[in-house]
């Protein structure tokens, strides 16, 4: 199953960034948006994460991510940049020998109020995140409901695009028998888009359960590039991922990553 997942994606991956299918100025421009996450475009990103020798019994894990970003205009200088993160999990070996569990985990929401016009290259947003406790079955969901403030930061300048992201999560109402919420989450990114608009970059993924004294950190090097199927925009990205740090008895000894992102410019 992971196996096939990884050829679907590399196969579409490659033949983007090797033959765009429509002129370089709007590859490129599409590019340097998708490369900020305030940018004002709709887009709607399948993210799947294939990891594998997790644990004692070298385990596998499978988190496709759908994460829609959807921009809202509110006044003449701002805007308000929804996104949701929705993982659907499939992981086999995880739990004992052989078990396999499959499910959706908990949602998060980002509403990030940002300016339409940035200067020098330099843009931002900040608002509320959301920890929406959905998930099913039991072991996907913390059964809590907890909100916090997240923010973004970044500058572009040439074909580069450097920042971060950052939220933290507390608890307000849930399940009295579950662990309260206690969360922190970093990703510094870097991104280089040509003209052509294929893409190389590298993110760091860091998470910080105060509640359980956990610390997570992924390495997410990537190429991507955008191309389109009939008339519709498409953003193609495949990379490796490298688990630098996990909870005792929950780190992966290598993945991958693919991503498929529609776009549906103005």
């Amino acid at each position: 199953m992971k196996t096939n997942s990884i050829r679907v994606f590399l196969l579409p991956a490659v033949w983007a960034i090797a033959f765009p299918l429509f002129s370089q100025q709007d590859a490129a421009d599409l590019a340097k948006q998708l490369a900020n996450p305030v940018a004002s475009l709709i887009s709607v990103p399948f993210q799947n994460n294939a990891d594998f020798g997790i644990g004692q019994w070298e385990g596998t894990r499978n988190t496709m991510n759908f994460q829609p970003v959807v921009p809202i205009s509110i006044s003449e200088k701002l805007n308000l940049i929804n996104r949701i993160i929705v993982p659907v999990v499939a992981q086999y070996s995880i739990t004992g020998p052989g078990e396999r569990q499959t499910g959706m985990a908990d949602a998060l929401y980002s509403g990030f109020f940002s300016p339409k016009d940035s200067k020098n290259g330099f843009t931002w947003g900040a608002g509320p995140a959301l920890l929406l406790p959905i998930g099913a079955p039991e072991m996907f969901t913390t059964k809590q409901f907890a909100v916090g403030p997240t923010t973004v930061a970044l500058k572009q300048s040439g074909g580069w695009t450097y920042g971060g992201l950052i939220n933290q999560l507390w608890s307000v109402a849930g399940n009295d028998e579950r662990p309260d919420v206690n969360q922190l989450f970093v990703q510094p990114f870097a991104i280089y888009n040509w003209s052509s608009g294929a893409g190389a970059g590298v993110n760091f993924e860091f998470t910080q359960n105060w509640t359980a004294s956990q610390t997570t950190l992924w390495f997410n090097p990537f190429i991507n590039g955008v191309t389109s199927f009939g008339k519709q925009k498409v953003q193609l990205a495949i990379g490796p991922r490298f688990n630098l740090a996990a909870p005792e008895g929950a780190r992966a000894n290598w993945g991958v990553r693919t991503a498929a992102t529609l776009l549906f410019p103005k």
